[in-house]
């Protein structure tokens, strides 16, 4: 029997006390789902526990199980609605993930990672998982490209490993990588991914395109289609096919009587009809991307070394006045001195609290995130590398 499922993605953008119009757009959101007969929905960004719980009890009666994955200080923001039981979940936090101090980020805090939901849809096993990866802030220089390229790599695996068994593999998420980028190539090519919109060559934006009321301007003249950086992927297997038959945006660009749209990303909607029969894997050859990447991780490391020296020789430096300040004589100050003097040496402890924490617990996880990372993709890539000299000689050797 054919199964025909209609996956739906969306960053549902939804920041406590950041977020505009947030508690209105998740009940528009949730009123979109109760009209769009939808058998699976992956969101990320729907940080509070209690949107979640509003958008749950809104679509219990056409979506009953569903699935939120807590992680970090905030929550991960990931979870999934769905018609089918669910039979497992799991969830995998990444070790590298932003900076703790760059609370204006907040990728830290939100203890992002991939989650997977193990459905039972008719007599088939389908591994649906959520994944949020870090975002990226600064396109001309990205700080964090080491760690998107690691979780990148690191859900490959993760996917790799985790979907023997199952019969169909589907992911959906806010991945913050396009196409073209080194993440995104990694994920499809590590995991033997396919894109839903770019088998059916439907290049469609979902962030910063000019008809989202809450893109810039300066954006949206630059770059009005948007990128796309919300995606369905796909894997089949031995025992089912699995076939496109649609990937669009089903949302309406503004929410009825309002003059904001539903989230600062666009949903993306993918059919997908599975069959009995043998799906053939896409096999990439990856060597270059992991290459790449592992030179990207390298030069991080170098960069996580050298600030570990400077923040070193901060420590020195602030321990210098503050040692000064302990020998001064209060009984030769007036009040306002003193009270001056205490401000400014409970100001320059903080700061040395602060920079002794990351030349050396911060630095420490970092660094140790890092080598893992590459250690891993070395491994990967001497497989890879054995894989290819094998199949060369089995001509030569016959």
């Amino acid at each position: 029997m054919d199964i025909n499922l209609k996956v739906l993605t969306l960053n549902c953008w939804g920041i406590p006390y950041v977020s505009r119009n947030r508690v209105q757009r998740m009940r528009a959101i949730a009123d979109q789902l109760l009209s769009g007969d939808y058998d699976i929905v992956c969101f990320q960004e729907v940080w509070s526990a209690k949107d979640y719980e509003l958008i749950k009890n809104q679509i219990l009666n056409i979506l009953p199980y569903s699935h939120y994955f807590y992680s970090g200080v905030l929550g991960s923001g990931i979870c999934l609605f769905t018609k089918f039981p669910i039979q497992d979940v799991i969830f995998h936090k990444w070790s590298l993930n932003g900076y703790a101090h760059k609370i204006h980020h907040g990728d830290w805090f939100g203890g992002k990672g991939v989650g997977l939901c193990r459905l039972k849809v008719n007599d088939a096993n389908i591994n649906v998982y959520v994944a949020h990866l870090h975002a990226e802030y600064n396109p001309q220089h990205d700080e964090y490209s080491a760690h998107r390229v690691l979780q990148a790599f690191d859900m490959a695996q993760f996917i790799r490993m985790t979907e023997r068994g199952a019969d169909a593999v589907i992911l959906g998420g806010d991945l913050n990588t396009s196409p073209n980028d080194l993440a995104y190539r990694i994920i499809c090519g590590v995991a033997g991914l396919a894109d839903a919109c770019s088998t059916i060559n439907n290049d469609i934006g979902t962030n910063e395109c000019a008809n989202n009321s809450y893109t810039p301007q300066r954006v949206a003249r630059k770059f009005p289609q948007g990128k796309r950086i919300d995606h369905i992927l796909y894997l089949g297997s031995q025992n089912y096919k699995v076939e496109v038959i649609s990937c669009q945006q089903p949302f309406p660009k503004r929410i009825p009587n309002k003059n904001f749209s539903y989230s600062d990303h666009e949903a993306v909607v993918a059919e997908l009809k599975i069959t009995k029969g043998f799906y053939q894997t896409i096999e990439c050859d990856v060597r270059t991307e992991i290459k790449e990447a592992l030179s990207i991780c390298e030069a991080s490391l170098k960069n996580v070394r050298r600030q570990r020296i400077w923040y070193v020789i901060a420590n020195i430096i602030l321990i210098v006045p503050l040692m000064y300040s302990m020998g001064i004589d209060s009984s030769f100050t007036t009040l306002g001195y003193l009270i001056g003097l205490n401000i400014l040496r409970l100001v320059i402890t903080a700061v040395l609290c602060y920079s002794i924490f990351m030349s050396t617990i911060w630095s420490s996880v970092e660094q140790n995130a890092l080598k893992a990372g590459n250690l891993a993709m070395e491994v990967h890539l001497l497989q890879l590398n054995n894989n290819i000299n094998n199949k060369n000689s089995k001509p030569e050797d016959s």
